[in-house]
């Protein structure tokens, strides 16, 4: 059918006359989404959408499956970026109390208590606008100590130059995380001090050095359907999709300028989940901050519209995530497993 309803088969070209990859096949990756893509699959009525996700969820990955990270906040507080949803941010009216980078041996105890917990994934982030050399080294001799526990490593320290992204490379590095956070024209309304263009650049760096990108956005900053739509098709029309892809709600901290934003209604966070494991079939599709807030048939329908993995532990960063015990009822009542973790 072309008769514009949610079932007509798609135009065999694209918008730029090039041909169409065949979006039918659910193990089908696409680098041409457009924001109208997007939202034609966010209108979709809710069962098709979710069939929809679940078919190309199935094709990459067992649904039964998720996959555990852990966050630690290693250089906390006394970031001079604006960003509007952060409370690390020594520009708003509350800010977190800055603190000194962690030492490599708290860090490695807190690596393997996250390893013990069934974290397949360690993450680590530190509040900057860059990192220089001295810390940069500190957090490489961290990424060596954690690969040598067995685990995964991520990292988030801000925007990258080439050599920096090489020299993380070098550590053995697996992920690093830079979120583009919203949509190329809502961006603007969130960070002040630092371009969209800054993302991508650090983002190609981080690529070219040969290391996987971790990388998504937020809902629920006032942003509307449409940037929501336009942050997804620019995640999903990368050269190559991240191998990660965080989805945030909103965790509204007092003291910031987001502090009084509006609820997110569940439904359509989970859509966005949808339309992420859709047009990016083969990454990883987290269900990152804002759990705490949500109840656990959210978080269900969250699975089923291709979450696979999610952030275990009791704090991401500075706000607070669902205690372990509760994560693992709700997964054991779903008759879901955790990735097994390999001994180092």
């Amino acid at each position: 059918m072309a008769d514009g309803s949610p079932f007509s088969t798609p135009s065999p070209v694209n918008r730029n006359g090039a041909p169409r990859q065949d979006a039918s096949r659910p193990d089908a990756l696409r680098h041409d989404w457009t924001r109208e893509d997007v939202q034609a699959l966010l209108d979709l009525p809710f069962p098709e959408l979710l069939y929809r996700a679940q078919t190309a969820h199935r094709a990459h990955f067992d649904p039964t499956e998720v996959q555990i990270s852990t966050l630690l906040s290693i250089k906390t507080g006394g970031c001079p970026e604006d960003c509007a949803y952060c409370p690390q941010s020594s520009r708003h009216e509350q800010s977190v109390k800055a603190e000194r980078l962690m030492a490599v041996d708290r860090v490695l105890i807190e690596a393997k208590r996250a390893k013990d917990a069934g974290a397949a994934r360690f993450c680590m982030g530190a509040a900057w606008r860059s990192p220089k050399d001295h810390d940069l080294e500190t957090v490489c001799a961290m990424i060596e100590g954690v690969k040598g526990l067995g685990l995964e490593t991520c990292v988030t320290l801000g925007m990258l130059d080439t050599r920096q992204a090489h020299r993380l490379r070098d550590a053995g590095l697996d992920y690093y995380n830079h979120n583009i956070d919203t949509s190329p024209e809502y961006y603007g309304e969130i960070i002040s001090t630092r371009t969209w263009q800054d993302r991508l650049d650090t983002l190609e760096n981080v690529r070219d050095a040969g290391i996987n990108v971790c990388c998504g956005g937020i809902v629920g900053m006032g942003e509307g359907e449409g940037d929501r739509a336009g942050m997804i098709a620019t995640l999903a029309s990368m050269p190559k999709h991240p191998e990660s892809v965080p989805i945030n709600l909103l965790v509204r901290v007092a003291g910031t300028p987001l502090s009084d934003a509006e609820d997110v209604d569940p439904i359509d966070f989970v859509r966005i989940i949808a339309a992420a494991r859709i047009t990016m079939p083969a990454s990883h599709v987290r269900l990152a901050a804002g759990r705490e807030n949500m109840n656990d048939e959210t978080q269900t329908l969250c699975f089923l519209a291709g979450a696979n993995s999610i952030f275990y532990g009791e704090r991401l960063l500075t706000t607070p995530n669902p205690a372990a015990t509760r994560d693992r009822k709700l997964l054991d009542s779903l008759g879901m497993r955790t990735t097994v973790v390999s001994d180092a």
